[in-house]
């Protein structure tokens, strides 16, 4: 661990800071949306916990909203304290005992009606406090200082409509502190829950009314406007601590830098407003503090690259590593450190890519140079067989971290890289199933028919060139197999499978399945290959009844004399039953519509009633399917 060695180091921290009124390091608030009307109104309040004096916690603050046009007082709102917690280090093992920040959250629910919150420019909150710490480094006359914290937000209505805005919410506050010469980053960039766009700058604190005679209570805020804190002389919004570079904060992403030239407690103020369809809408403000400190000196670690199993060196810049299918993918990292007790962290960061990412395949952390370890670490980085730059170069950074303090050093390779998939070839899905209509995947399915209560199978078989792995199923559609009596047994394998396929229909299957039939999907897969390519045959079984004997063509003329020969109408021929479609009955009328005759039964026979004549019958079935027809009776 490179921990804080240095003497003079020491004995800065142990320097106690004065007492009195030092509390407030700085806040912002905070405006979210409930639902309804109703909104919850915070503030998050960082004090120093170390040198803090705890009269100054209070119970509860004041918040007063005012509309931004007029600077008119709305309503005067009590926050009370729920919550107090630590702020963290980035590094906890980096903590030093003179700086410790507690951050205080006040808050409480409000309402913001239509009727009152409609001045299209908008309202502003504000809580006044005083006092800030009396060492602040950058200000003139820091125990005189007071702190005004600020929020800006719309009106709830816009054009008729209800016009609904959260603030939104920067990231953690830092508790971490900048050492002098070297470069410092925190990230302060936020999250809108609306998708409004952010953008942030730098701006001077604001100092408000408050004043160190109000004997460290919190006053009613006062309207703006609000006077800012005065600047040490050479320092401005644009130059809040001093460095090469100055303390900055990128617009877009909200990450705070600076390489501090001087040592000190340094008061800043950052800016964040969101922007809805290219108009402003609102703002908040958070002021902290930067600690600058002496620290021990803290070298970089370092790292070379190597494609496995060689030992020339990756020159970043200049080599492309190509990556071909059945070729080595990976790459040995070695890292170290000259710092005795460094532990040392690996980790790579896609540039111009996503997936498939490629990982590592050993530990990507450890100590060097310490008592029984070694001075340098090695790690395997893979790419994935199926990654597939598609002709572009693609660019890979490979960072190992050391853990010092404040914040860690880095150092940083760019790797290139093309890389290639092998080809598959497509396996062969075939049956004993009817040959398909044509070979496409949008192909109508092909029909089989099966006899009710007769066995059908079908066998069907997959291959594949590149022995890759194999496996057979089938799903039905809308229904399961086994629950209308189809069974499907595969054998799967390397570049082969197998499948039977067996069905004896019975009637309950026919009612589950309707007229629509059973569509079963068989599908042959495979697994290995980067670009899998599956097979499949949509089947749809449709069940119908034994083979009827013959066309359905009954006699017309029938001879009842006895004489043996076409005595009598019969009608053998009739379709057969089906399941619940069965034969109801026939009648057979007179001329003159009188009924003469009629039965239910499948195999009745008429023999004319002695009187010849013209005669009409109707048949009819439980599905209501009707055969009509005449006969002429002939003595």
């Amino acid at each position: 661990m490179k921990t804080l060695r240095s003497l003079g180091l020491l004995l800065l921290l142990l320097l106690p800071l004065v007492a009195s009124a030092t509390h407030i390091v700085g806040g912002e608030l905070d405006l979210q949306y409930k639902s309804g009307s109703t909104y919850t109104l915070s503030l998050n309040l960082y004090f120093d916990a170390i040198n803090g004096d705890p009269q100054a916690l209070d119970p509860s603050l004041v918040a007063s909203i005012f509309v931004k046009a007029t600077n008119q007082r709305v309503v005067n709102l009590t926050l009370p304290l729920t919550s107090n917690t630590f702020v963290q280090y980035t590094n906890p093992a980096c903590a030093v005992g003179s700086l410790s920040t507690r951050k205080l959250v006040y808050t409480t629910g409000i309402t913001l009606d239509a009727a009152t919150y409609a001045n299209p420019g908008g309202y502003y909150v504000a809580v006044e406090r005083c006092c800030r710490n009396v060492s602040i480094s950058n200000i003139v006359n820091p125990a005189g200082a007071a702190q005004t914290f600020y929020l800006e937000f719309p009106a709830v209505v816009r054009n008729g409509a209800a016009f609904v805005d959260s603030t939104p919410r920067i990231f953690p506050p830092l508790g971490d502190y900048a050492c002098r010469g070297e470069l410092f980053y925190y990230d302060f960039g936020g999250q809108d829950v609306d998708g409004d766009s952010l953008s942030y700058d730098m701006v001077t604190p604001l100092n408000g009314h408050a004043s160190a005679a109000a004997n460290n209570t919190a006053p009613l805020p006062s309207a703006a406007p609000y006077a800012p804190i005065t600047w040490s002389q050479g320092l401005s919004a644009n130059s809040q601590i001093p460095g090469t570079p100055a303390l900055g904060i990128d617009a877009h992403t909200g990450r705070l830098s600076v390489r501090a030239s001087s040592l000190g407690l340094f008061v800043f103020g950052v800016r964040c407003s969101e922007f809805r369809k290219g108009v402003k809408i609102g703002e908040t403000r958070r002021d902290f503090q930067l600690y600058v400190l002496n620290c021990p000196t803290n070298v970089p670690p370092q790292m070379q690259v190597h494609a496995a199993n060689s030992a020339t060196l990756y020159r970043p810049g200049r080599d492309t590593l190509r990556l071909l299918p059945g070729g080595n993918r990976c790459l040995t990292i070695r890292y170290t450190d000259s710092d005795p007790n460094s532990v040392l962290t690996m980790s790579s960061r896609p540039v111009n890519f996503t997936v498939p990412a490629p990982t590592f395949t050993t530990s990507t952390s450890g100590t060097v140079r310490s008592a029984g370890a070694p001075d340098t670490l090695t790690a395997t980085l893979c790419f994935p067989d199926c990654a597939d730059t598609k002709g572009k170069v693609y660019l890979l950074d490979l960072i190992v971290a050391d853990n010092g303090c404040s914040l860690p050093k880095h150092d940083t390779i760019r790797v290139a890289f093309t890389a290639t998939q092998g080809t598959n070839a497509a396996p062969a899905l075939t049956s004993t199933f009817p040959p398909a209509q044509a070979p496409t995947a949008d192909a109508a399915p092909t029909v089989v028919r099966v006899t009710l209560g007769q066995r059908y199978t079908a066998t069907l078989a997959g291959t594949d060139a590149d022995r890759n792995a194999l496996a057979l199923a089938a799903t039905g559609e809308g229904f399961d197999l086994a629950a209308v009596g189809m069974q499907f047994t595969a054998q799967n394998g390397a570049g082969l499978a197998n499948g039977i396929f067996a069905w004896e229909p019975t009637c309950a299957a026919v009612a589950a399945g309707g007229s629509a039939g059973f569509l079963v999907h068989f599908k042959l897969t495979e697994t290995g290959p980067c670009v899998p390519l599956p097979q499949e045959r949509a089947i749809r079984f449709e069940v119908v009844p034994v083979a009827e004997l013959a066309a359905f063509r009954p006699p017309n003329v029938i001879t009842p004399n006895g004489d043996g020969l076409n005595d009598f109408l019969r009608m053998p021929d009739l379709p057969v039953d089906f399941c619940d479609n069965k034969f109801a009955g026939i009648k057979i009328f007179s001329r003159w519509g009188q009924q003469v005759f009629t039965s239910a039964e499948r195999g009745f026979q008429w023999g004319g009633q002695g009187a010849g004549g013209l005669y009409y019958y109707l048949a009819t079935y439980t599905d209501g399917r009707k055969f009509k027809g005449w006969v002429e009776v002939i003595p």
